[in-house]
Protein backbone atom coordinates (compact mmCIF):
# COMPACT_ATOMS: atom_id res chain seq x y z
CA UNK A 1 0.00 0.00 0.00
CA UNK A 2 2.82 2.57 0.75
CA UNK A 3 4.48 1.52 -2.47
CA UNK A 4 1.28 2.26 -4.54
CA UNK A 5 0.95 5.95 -2.75
CA UNK A 6 4.91 6.16 -3.10
CA UNK A 7 3.94 5.90 -7.01
CA UNK A 8 0.57 7.92 -6.62
CA UNK A 9 2.13 11.22 -5.18
CA UNK A 10 5.40 10.49 -8.06
CA UNK A 11 2.61 10.86 -11.13
CA UNK A 12 1.09 13.58 -9.78
CA UNK A 13 4.21 15.37 -8.94
CA UNK A 14 5.17 15.16 -12.24
CA UNK A 15 1.66 16.21 -13.55
CA UNK A 16 1.89 19.20 -11.91
CA UNK A 17 5.74 19.78 -12.88
CA UNK A 18 5.20 20.12 -16.70
CA UNK A 19 4.89 23.40 -18.67
CA UNK A 20 2.29 23.94 -21.23
CA UNK A 21 4.12 25.92 -23.79
CA UNK A 22 3.12 28.26 -26.64
CA UNK A 23 4.35 30.26 -29.75
CA UNK A 24 3.39 32.79 -31.93
CA UNK A 25 4.32 33.48 -35.37
CA UNK A 26 7.28 36.57 -35.26
CA UNK A 27 4.96 38.72 -37.42
CA UNK A 28 6.68 42.46 -35.81
CA UNK A 29 8.91 43.43 -33.53
CA UNK A 30 11.16 40.25 -31.50
CA UNK A 31 11.23 43.04 -28.68
CA UNK A 32 7.38 43.67 -28.58
CA UNK A 33 6.49 40.28 -29.42
CA UNK A 34 8.63 38.88 -26.19
CA UNK A 35 6.96 41.45 -23.98
CA UNK A 36 3.35 40.90 -24.85
CA UNK A 37 3.35 37.06 -24.43
CA UNK A 38 5.38 36.80 -21.27
CA UNK A 39 2.58 38.76 -20.11
CA UNK A 40 0.04 36.32 -21.47
CA UNK A 41 2.08 33.57 -20.11
CA UNK A 42 1.59 34.94 -16.70
CA UNK A 43 -2.25 35.71 -17.46
CA UNK A 44 -3.05 31.82 -18.64
CA UNK A 45 -0.59 30.37 -15.25
CA UNK A 46 -3.16 32.05 -13.22
CA UNK A 47 -6.06 31.09 -14.94
CA UNK A 48 -4.89 27.29 -15.51
CA UNK A 49 -2.66 26.64 -12.87
CA UNK A 50 -0.17 25.20 -14.18
CA UNK A 51 3.31 26.61 -15.51
CA UNK A 52 3.00 28.19 -18.93
CA UNK A 53 6.30 29.30 -20.91
CA UNK A 54 6.57 31.56 -23.65
CA UNK A 55 8.90 30.05 -26.71
CA UNK A 56 9.65 32.60 -29.29
CA UNK A 57 10.66 31.38 -32.79
CA UNK A 58 12.34 32.94 -35.84
CA UNK A 59 10.13 32.45 -38.34
CA UNK A 60 6.80 31.34 -39.36
CA UNK A 61 7.31 27.79 -40.74
CA UNK A 62 9.55 27.35 -37.25
CA UNK A 63 6.11 28.08 -35.37
CA UNK A 64 4.67 25.54 -37.46
CA UNK A 65 7.42 23.33 -36.71
CA UNK A 66 7.45 23.90 -33.03
CA UNK A 67 3.31 22.69 -32.95
CA UNK A 68 3.77 19.89 -35.18
CA UNK A 69 7.39 19.00 -32.92
CA UNK A 70 5.16 19.28 -30.00
CA UNK A 71 7.49 21.49 -28.55
CA UNK A 72 4.71 24.07 -27.90
CA UNK A 73 1.25 22.62 -27.75
CA UNK A 74 -0.58 26.20 -28.17
CA UNK A 75 -0.30 28.64 -30.96
CA UNK A 76 -0.95 32.23 -31.83
CA UNK A 77 -1.20 31.56 -35.43
CA UNK A 78 -2.27 33.85 -38.96
CA UNK A 79 -4.50 31.51 -41.21
CA UNK A 80 -2.12 30.22 -43.45
CA UNK A 81 0.48 29.35 -40.68
CA UNK A 82 -2.34 27.86 -38.91
CA UNK A 83 -3.76 25.67 -41.39
CA UNK A 84 -0.65 24.40 -42.22
CA UNK A 85 -0.03 23.26 -38.43
CA UNK A 86 -3.71 21.68 -38.23
CA UNK A 87 -2.40 19.90 -41.43
CA UNK A 88 0.83 18.76 -39.48
CA UNK A 89 -1.49 17.18 -36.41
CA UNK A 90 -4.50 16.04 -37.13
CA UNK A 91 -7.04 16.47 -35.10
CA UNK A 92 -5.52 19.97 -33.94
CA UNK A 93 -8.44 22.70 -32.90
CA UNK A 94 -8.41 26.55 -33.74
CA UNK A 95 -10.09 27.34 -30.49
CA UNK A 96 -10.51 31.43 -30.74
CA UNK A 97 -9.44 34.40 -32.43
CA UNK A 98 -9.75 37.82 -32.56
CA UNK A 99 -13.41 39.69 -32.83
CA UNK A 100 -11.07 42.28 -35.49
CA UNK A 101 -9.84 38.52 -37.29
CA UNK A 102 -13.70 38.08 -38.47
CA UNK A 103 -12.90 40.62 -41.51
CA UNK A 104 -8.61 41.16 -41.71
CA UNK A 105 -7.81 43.66 -44.20
CA UNK A 106 -4.11 43.98 -46.03
CA UNK A 107 -2.87 47.16 -46.92
CA UNK A 108 -1.03 47.99 -49.85
CA UNK A 109 1.37 50.80 -49.12
CA UNK A 110 3.98 53.00 -51.40
CA UNK A 111 6.37 55.68 -50.80
CA UNK A 112 6.34 59.25 -52.15
CA UNK A 113 8.08 58.86 -54.88
CA UNK A 114 5.85 55.55 -56.67
CA UNK A 115 3.33 58.54 -57.28
CA UNK A 116 0.48 56.31 -56.31
CA UNK A 117 -2.18 57.76 -54.12
CA UNK A 118 -5.11 56.29 -52.15
CA UNK A 119 -7.80 55.08 -54.47
CA UNK A 120 -10.63 52.02 -53.64
CA UNK A 121 -10.19 50.14 -56.57
CA UNK A 122 -7.28 47.72 -57.12
CA UNK A 123 -3.69 50.02 -57.90
CA UNK A 124 -2.58 49.60 -61.39
CA UNK A 125 0.18 51.57 -61.08
CA UNK A 126 2.05 49.38 -58.65
CA UNK A 127 2.96 47.14 -62.19
CA UNK A 128 6.78 47.52 -63.03
CA UNK A 129 7.91 48.88 -59.08
CA UNK A 130 9.70 46.98 -56.72
CA UNK A 131 7.44 45.52 -54.45
CA UNK A 132 8.04 43.70 -50.82
CA UNK A 133 5.36 41.02 -49.02
CA UNK A 134 6.36 40.39 -45.58
CA UNK A 135 6.97 36.31 -44.29
CA UNK A 136 6.50 34.12 -46.93
CA UNK A 137 4.05 32.10 -44.87
CA UNK A 138 1.97 35.39 -43.90
CA UNK A 139 -1.29 35.31 -44.65
CA UNK A 140 -1.75 39.45 -44.75
CA UNK A 141 1.52 39.61 -45.81
CA UNK A 142 1.73 37.36 -48.67
CA UNK A 143 -1.10 34.47 -49.06
CA UNK A 144 -4.00 37.23 -49.55
CA UNK A 145 -1.89 39.77 -51.03
CA UNK A 146 -0.62 37.70 -53.88
CA UNK A 147 -4.29 36.48 -54.16
CA UNK A 148 -5.27 39.57 -55.10
CA UNK A 149 -2.57 40.59 -57.65
CA UNK A 150 -2.86 37.56 -59.48
CA UNK A 151 -6.62 37.70 -59.85
CA UNK A 152 -6.30 41.23 -61.08
CA UNK A 153 -3.28 40.99 -63.50
CA UNK A 154 -2.93 37.48 -64.31
CA UNK A 155 0.02 37.05 -63.41
CA UNK A 156 2.68 36.01 -60.95
CA UNK A 157 3.78 39.00 -58.32
CA UNK A 158 7.56 37.94 -60.45
CA UNK A 159 6.10 38.71 -63.76
CA UNK A 160 3.86 41.92 -62.16
CA UNK A 161 6.72 43.46 -60.58
CA UNK A 162 10.68 44.62 -61.46
CA UNK A 163 12.00 43.06 -58.47
CA UNK A 164 10.22 40.73 -55.88
CA UNK A 165 11.48 40.83 -52.32
CA UNK A 166 9.85 39.34 -48.37
CA UNK A 167 10.72 41.37 -45.78
CA UNK A 168 10.09 38.36 -43.12
CA UNK A 169 7.71 40.36 -40.84
CA UNK A 170 5.52 43.37 -41.20
CA UNK A 171 7.46 45.60 -39.17
CA UNK A 172 10.46 45.09 -41.80
CA UNK A 173 8.13 45.81 -44.63
CA UNK A 174 6.75 48.93 -43.34
CA UNK A 175 10.75 50.29 -42.83
CA UNK A 176 11.40 48.76 -46.28
CA UNK A 177 9.43 51.30 -48.36
CA UNK A 178 9.75 53.91 -45.88
CA UNK A 179 13.30 53.78 -46.59
CA UNK A 180 12.68 53.56 -50.57
CA UNK A 181 14.21 50.03 -50.58
CA UNK A 182 10.59 49.12 -51.90
CA UNK A 183 8.22 51.64 -53.88
CA UNK A 184 5.68 48.90 -52.85
CA UNK A 185 4.70 46.54 -50.27
CA UNK A 186 1.99 44.40 -48.46
CA UNK A 187 1.22 44.91 -44.39
CA UNK A 188 -0.75 43.45 -41.82
CA UNK A 189 -3.04 46.60 -41.19
CA UNK A 190 -3.18 46.18 -37.23
CA UNK A 191 0.68 46.57 -37.21
CA UNK A 192 0.65 49.32 -39.27
CA UNK A 193 -1.53 50.99 -37.13
CA UNK A 194 0.55 49.92 -33.92
CA UNK A 195 3.56 51.51 -35.44
CA UNK A 196 1.80 54.55 -36.56
CA UNK A 197 0.46 54.69 -32.74
CA UNK A 198 4.03 54.23 -31.59
CA UNK A 199 5.38 57.02 -33.74
CA UNK A 200 7.59 54.48 -36.12
CA UNK A 201 5.92 55.58 -39.75
CA UNK A 202 6.25 59.05 -41.40
CA UNK A 203 3.35 59.58 -43.57
CA UNK A 204 5.26 62.11 -45.60
CA UNK A 205 7.43 59.41 -46.71
CA UNK A 206 5.02 56.19 -46.75
CA UNK A 207 1.47 56.03 -46.92
CA UNK A 208 -1.25 53.70 -47.89
CA UNK A 209 -2.53 53.29 -51.31
CA UNK A 210 -5.21 49.98 -51.27
CA UNK A 211 -7.02 48.06 -48.82
CA UNK A 212 -8.33 44.38 -49.73
CA UNK A 213 -11.14 43.37 -49.09
CA UNK A 214 -11.84 41.59 -45.57
CA UNK A 215 -10.91 37.80 -44.90
CA UNK A 216 -10.25 35.81 -42.27
CA UNK A 217 -7.31 35.96 -40.39
CA UNK A 218 -5.22 35.20 -37.25
CA UNK A 219 -5.96 32.30 -34.48
CA UNK A 220 -4.74 30.36 -31.54
CA UNK A 221 -4.76 26.49 -32.34
CA UNK A 222 -4.09 23.96 -29.66
CA UNK A 223 -2.99 20.08 -29.89
CA UNK A 224 -5.48 17.42 -29.63
CA UNK A 225 -2.89 15.62 -27.08
CA UNK A 226 -2.87 17.90 -24.29
CA UNK A 227 -5.57 16.83 -22.15
CA UNK A 228 -3.71 13.78 -21.89
CA UNK A 229 -0.59 15.64 -19.77
CA UNK A 230 -3.16 18.02 -18.30
CA UNK A 231 -6.54 16.56 -17.88
CA UNK A 232 -10.10 16.37 -19.32
CA UNK A 233 -11.52 19.55 -20.15
CA UNK A 234 -7.90 21.26 -20.53
CA UNK A 235 -8.31 22.25 -23.98
CA UNK A 236 -11.66 23.94 -23.15
CA UNK A 237 -10.67 25.51 -19.68
CA UNK A 238 -7.78 26.85 -22.36
CA UNK A 239 -10.01 28.48 -24.36
CA UNK A 240 -11.79 30.49 -21.60
CA UNK A 241 -9.26 31.27 -20.39
CA UNK A 242 -8.83 33.00 -23.45
CA UNK A 243 -12.30 34.53 -23.96
CA UNK A 244 -12.59 35.94 -20.61
CA UNK A 245 -9.19 37.75 -21.66
CA UNK A 246 -10.11 41.27 -20.52
CA UNK A 247 -7.14 43.24 -19.35
CA UNK A 248 -7.07 46.52 -21.94
CA UNK A 249 -3.40 46.60 -21.56
CA UNK A 250 -2.99 42.81 -22.53
CA UNK A 251 -5.80 42.87 -25.40
CA UNK A 252 -3.83 46.58 -26.80
CA UNK A 253 -0.99 44.71 -27.39
CA UNK A 254 -2.59 42.31 -29.83
CA UNK A 255 -3.92 44.91 -30.57
CA UNK A 256 -7.57 43.31 -30.18
CA UNK A 257 -10.79 43.98 -28.72
CA UNK A 258 -11.76 40.77 -27.53
CA UNK A 259 -11.09 37.30 -28.10
CA UNK A 260 -14.04 35.12 -29.54
CA UNK A 261 -14.92 31.06 -29.89
CA UNK A 262 -12.83 29.62 -33.36
CA UNK A 263 -13.30 26.73 -35.06
CA UNK A 264 -11.14 25.00 -38.16
CA UNK A 265 -14.12 25.43 -40.91
CA UNK A 266 -13.66 29.23 -40.95
CA UNK A 267 -10.17 28.63 -42.27
CA UNK A 268 -10.89 26.63 -45.12
CA UNK A 269 -11.43 29.87 -47.48
CA UNK A 270 -7.61 30.36 -46.51
CA UNK A 271 -7.49 26.76 -47.11
CA UNK A 272 -9.07 26.70 -50.70
CA UNK A 273 -6.87 30.17 -51.53
CA UNK A 274 -3.41 28.80 -50.81
CA UNK A 275 -3.97 25.85 -52.63
CA UNK A 276 -5.44 27.76 -55.61
CA UNK A 277 -2.08 29.60 -55.83
CA UNK A 278 0.38 26.80 -54.92
CA UNK A 279 1.54 27.79 -51.67
CA UNK A 280 -0.05 24.14 -50.07
CA UNK A 281 -0.61 21.13 -51.91
CA UNK A 282 -4.31 19.16 -52.48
Amino acid sequence: MRNFFLIFWITISIAQAQTFRFTAIPDEDIYRLQQRFDKIAQYLAEQLQVEVEYLPVKSYSASVAAFKNNQVQLAWFGGLSGVRARRAVPGAQAIAQGLEDQRFVTYFIAHRSAGISYREKFPEKIAGRTFTFGSKGSTSGRLMPEYFIRRHFGKSPREVFRRVGFSGDHSKTIALVQSGSYRVGAVNYKVWENELKAGKIDTALVHIIWKTPPYVDYNWTIRPDVEASFGEGFIEKVRQALLNLSDPDLLASFPRQKFIPADNELYRPILETAIQIGLIDH
